[in-house]
């Protein structure tokens, strides 16, 4: 078709090469058999047709062939129907078919009409998705997304009175959340028979609804406005058949609550999806209401560990959006009351004998004191609360992942100043967090804790911790003598990144390469070169960067190798200012490998002129350049060639192998 003129190809099928007349008559067949394979396969070559090819001879295709597809969508049951859904969908997101859209929409609000709840979900979201189509189809679109949740609420609304779902928080007023889901919307007999089919279908049903309108909520084209209230009643709702404490006002509501009760797949779609919903605009009333309910599900002893995972995070984005007064700088004016209930829980849920859930609940704890550790409502719930203390003894947990959380609980706590409560017992604990993380960096016989303390110190150093600023050498000088020997990579490369902090609180931040910033004069540094580079060599930082040079594992030397350019940088930014620099025309320079691990004895501390002229023997732009290729290069290269060919030949010395 495309080797023809460029004028519109005509939709006369007498006109076409006999090979695509040959084809079409294929695709008509096979479109009008009873066999759904056939009309499957068919339909996949169009999907794909139309999906690859915008040449104007599609249009004409599609409009030969839109009545066969449209007569699919009369038939009962539909063949084929995951496959007619991506064939409209591909066909409406097409830029060729402009004239044929009033066609193709009708088409689409049939199939809106008479699919099943499994397809019509991703058909009526796709829909939504497009930028351009007709209102009318995008308020069926909606209406029938929203069909599984409306059928939920009309199953379990309180009666008599009007429609709605009353929720009731301690301390606060109720507020009846309206159903407007309902409004003008009849019972859809298969979404009911898909809710009381079996459990599996009725959970997927939700679940996809669920996910569908979670995709939808941050889009532009969302539909407007959009029902965040109906919607947060539909998601507590579900989150209430779940845990048995809806109350069902028909058959169909009863038998949801049997179905749903305890289904750990749907309670996550829920929580995911209220979690979503932070993001709309709420009355502070329901924002409680909301948090409430999150409490109860992380109070229930039913919830596996993945659904209270679900609900901290939840938790956390509606504390992240709640509402906030003058007076409360950081948080709302009921969230203290609130975190006193929560801390509460999280003691419980620290102390569970599933270490999933004590890793959840400590990395929940974490995310809280970072966002909201300077807030005094928050440290004086917190500390009144066993939540500290409870964190500390989960260091000595014994799985590997909660040491690893309770290291970064804790020690985001000491950034804070958030400790356990004054008392002769945790007066020594308090003061020996420090060395009770170097313990764990020199003895934990696990990556993840020792990963976490390298993080935490890292953070210390470069937030001036007290515990840090009392002898800063001293405790950098200890950190990266204990990372260097580390066997994992990850902490040889925290160590690194350590080193990098430390090395511009000495020599100052790195200089902005923007060519268009203005240039200022920069201050002079705060201490002189010679002084600084002792400090430097003091700490053994030079011998930790130098071995990393030859790490055996890339990103270790990757690492290296940019702290010892912004070394360099630093030092020509030093001399830019007319500092001397250390004479190091008289130093002789040995092989600078035994930097790399060569000895065996630890060396004393280097001098500053040594180091100096070190670094400029060095070709540290190729050896980035050299470190930034991937493996392919060497095992396609001629020379990687030549020694298979070698080896296969058996040309190769007996002591040598093949390591391909």
């Amino acid at each position: 078709m495309r080797g023809g003129a460029e004028e519109q190809p005509c939709l006369q099928g007498d006109d076409w090469p006999t090979c695509a007349q040959k084809i079409m008559g294929h695709v008509e067949e096979s479109l009008c058999s009873t066999a759904t394979p056939k009309v499957t396969q068919a339909l996949n070559v169009l999907t794909t047709t139309f999906g690859r090819c915008q040449s104007p001879w599609t249009e004409a295709l599609w409009v030969r062939l839109s009545a066969r597809v449209a007569c699919l969508i009369e038939r009962d049951p539909i063949p084929a129907a995951h496959s007619l859904v991506d064939l409209l969908l591909c066909v409406a997101r097409s830029p060729v078919f402009g004239s044929s859209n009033g066609n193709l929409w009708e088409m689409v609000a049939q199939a809106l009409s008479c699919l099943g709840p499994t397809h019509v979900g991703p058909l009526a979201l796709g829909i939504l998705k497009l930028e351009h189509c007709p209102q009318a189809l995008r308020t069926q679109a909606f209406q029938v997304l929203l069909q599984p949740l409306a059928c939920v609420l009309k199953a379990t609304v309180q009666a008599p009175g009007p429609p709605g779902l009353l929720l009731r928080a301690k301390g606060t007023r109720a507020v009846a959340i309206t159903p407007g889901l309902l409004d003008g919307m009849a019972d859809d007999a298969m979404t009911v028979d898909a809710l009381l089919a079996s459990k599996s279908s009725c959970a997927g049903l939700l679940c996809r609804t669920l996910a569908h309108l979670e995709e939808l909520q941050p889009l532009p084209q969302r539909p407007s406005p959009w029902p965040q209230v109906p919607l947060l009643g539909a998601a507590v709702t579900v989150l209430r058949l779940c845990d048995g404490s809806a109350t069902p006002v028909s058959s169909v509501g009863g038998h949801l609550c049997r179905t749903l009760a305890g289904c750990v797949r749907v309670q996550r779609a829920a929580l995911d999806f209220l979690g979503m919903l932070s993001q709309g605009t709420s009355p502070q009333e329901l924002v409680m209401q909301v948090l409430a309910v999150l409490l109860e599900c992380l109070e229930s002893p039913g919830s596996s560990p993945t659904v209270l995972k679900k609900a901290f995070q939840a938790t956390f984005r509606w504390l992240l959006s709640s509402p906030k007064t003058p007076s409360c700088s950081g948080l709302g004016p009921h969230i203290p009351q609130f975190l006193r209930e929560l801390f509460l829980v999280l003691q419980k849920r620290l102390c569970s004998p599933c270490w999933e859930v004590r890793d959840s609940a400590l990395e929940f704890l974490t995310q809280l004191s970072r966002h909201w550790g300077g807030e005094a409502d928050f440290s004086c719930a917190l500390l009144a609360s066993e939540v500290p203390e409870l964190a500390w003894q989960l260091l000595q947990d014994p799985e590997s992942y909660v040491r690893a959380s309770a290291v970064t609980a804790t020690g985001q706590l000491s950034s804070r100043g958030l400790h356990a409560p004054t008392s002769p017992q945790h007066a020594v604990a308090r003061q020996s967090l420090l060395r009770e993380l170097l313990r764990i960096l020199s003895t934990d016989s696990e990556g993840f804790p020792r990963r976490a303390v390298m993080q935490v110190f890292t953070e210390w150093l470069r937030d001036g911790h007290a515990d840090v600023a009392r002898d800063t050498e001293q405790f950098v000088a200890t950190v990266l003598q204990l990372a260097s020997q580390d066997l994992d990579w990850e902490v040889r490369v925290q160590g690194l990144e350590l080193a990098l902090v430390f090395l511009g609180q000495t020599l100052g931040p790195p200089r902005t390469h923007c060519p268009y910033a203005v240039a200022l004069p920069e201050a002079a540094p705060a201490r002189p070169l010679t002084e600084a580079l002792r400090a430097l060599c003091h700490v053994r930082l030079f011998d930790f960067a130098f071995r990393a040079l030859f790490d055996c594992d890339r990103p270790v030397a990757q690492k290296s190798c940019d702290l010892l350019l912004f070394l360099r940088d630093k030092i020509a930014s030093y001399n830019s200012l007319g500092e001397a620099n250390p004479n190091t025309n008289s130093v002789e320079v040995s092989p600078w490998r035994r930097w790399a691990g060569e000895q065996t004895q630890p060396q004393e501390d280097q001098e500053p002129e040594a180091v100096l002229a070190m670094l400029r023997s060095l070709d540290l732009e190729g050896l980035q350049s050299t470190l930034a290729e991937s493996s392919d290069h060497v095992e396609k290269s001629p020379q990687s060639l030549l020694q298979d060919m070698l080896a296969t030949g058996g040309f190769l010395q007996g002591d040598e192998a093949d390591c391909y």
